[in-house]
């Protein structure tokens, strides 16, 4: 019997190895799926991570896009309000000059006017006067210096001063009669507005 006892006591110790090896397999085993599982979480979290930031890099890649867009819009409105500057400056720097200017054409119409065109003595000067006054607005009219004569044109308030009104019944109302004073504009731009005398309806009796 002690013989028999002594044989079963190996088997014993083998069986139970084996059930020590076997359930360490299965905590391998176990410890393997929950490293996957854990991995697989990782990755998950690593691929949101990743997503998050491209959306991120692209939100900040169209901000910069609308900024890079608005400089460039409002650089190109200063370059344009800068040249309008320049085109205006170039167009209307000599408008002070022609206002010095125009005293003196208003004086030689003012002499040929006063010169009495039946005495053959003064014809002469009269007829010099007349030369420099066409002469003399021929070359405004080179830059750009144009006569507002509107003597039988309808009055325009935009060009004209009207000094008195007159009751005419030949003409139509608000029709410039005479003109006391031309006036002037430079690159159609108003420098003088031209005196004027402008017909009104006759009073009802």
């Amino acid at each position: 019997m002690a013989e028999d006892k002594r044989d079963q006591e190996p088997l014993a110790d083998a069986a139970d190895g084996l059930t020590t090896a076997g359930q360490q397999q299965e905590l391998d085993q176990e410890e393997t799926a929950q490293s996957a599982e854990s991995a697989d979480v990782e990755t998950a979290d690593t691929e949101l991570t990743v997503e998050a930031q491209i959306e991120q890099l692209e939100e900040e890649l169209g901000q910069a896009r609308d900024q890079a867009l608005r400089a460039q819009a409002e650089a190109q409105n200063a370059q344009r309000r800068a040249d309008q500057d320049i085109e205006k400056a170039r167009k209307f720097a000599l408008e002070r000059f022609c206002s010095e200017l125009l005293p003196v054409v208003d004086n030689l119409e003012r002499a040929l006017e006063a010169i009495d065109g039946d005495d053959p003595a003064l014809s002469s000067i009269a007829e010099g006067v007349d030369l420099t006054l066409k002469s003399f607005v021929g070359a405004l009219g080179k830059f750009q210096i144009e006569q507002l004569d509107p003597a039988g044109e309808p009055f325009d308030p935009q060009l004209h001063q009207a000094m008195s009104m007159i009751e005419n019944p030949d003409a139509e109302p608000n029709t410039v009669l005479a003109v006391m004073q031309k006036g002037y504009t430079l690159n159609s731009r108003l420098v003088r507005p031209a005196m004027v005398m402008v017909s009104k309806a006759p009073a009802a009796e």
